[in-house]
């Protein structure tokens, strides 16, 4: 201890060093000590863990609120029983959906290809897909092009109301029509 006295009691005005009999040694206070591995590992684990439970916090805190937007109803109406006399034809733009009246009833038919889903165009003859070229008849029957089967029939039906109901989300055979009494 007196050796460690003197030795500090006669040190140079050097910041940080200390004389020991004679020879000059930097302070290796400002260097960390190193960490043994076993409790770096055990650090680094428990950071592992802890990024993991985080996660799956933030995980399960997202499945309460749903990504999706909920869909549009498939059901829309299209005007009331009275409105559709033998020989109407009524196309509902916004739903890509043509209303036919004859003498059997009232039909629904899509005017959306089924092909690649692009929107038809009316002709003279019946249906044309601009996309790709297909062609229908005045029914939805292919008559050439790409399309794999005829455009599709939707269900009509009458609401509590007297309104007539297309559901895009159901389809009938094609020649189905709602007998209107």
């Amino acid at each position: 201890m007196r050796l460690v006295r003197r030795a500090v009691s006669r040190r140079s005005h050097y910041h940080g060093r200390i004389s020991f009999s004679g020879e000059a040694r930097m302070s290796n206070r400002l260097e960390p000590e190193p960490i043994p591995r076993r409790d770096f590992l055990g650090m680094a684990s428990m950071w592992s863990a802890g990024i993991a439970v985080l996660g799956s916090a933030i995980g399960m805190a997202r499945l309460a609120k749903p990504s999706v937007l909920p869909e549009a109803s498939k059901r829309f109406r299209v005007g009331k029983v009275s409105e559709f006399k033998p020989g109407i034809v009524k196309v509902i733009a916004e739903q890509n959906v043509r209303v036919v009246c004859s003498s059997q009833g009232v039909a629904a038919m899509s005017l959306i290809c089924t092909h690649l889903g692009c929107v038809v165009d009316k002709t003279e003859a019946g249906f044309k897909c601009p996309c790709h070229g297909s062609i229908f008849d005045e029914t939805g029957k292919v008559l050439g092009g790409p399309a794999p089967r005829g455009l599709l029939w939707l269900s009509v039906s009458l609401a509590a109301d007297g309104s007539l109901v297309v559901d895009k989300g159901k389809e009938v055979p094609e020649g189905q029509f709602f007998e209107i009494t």
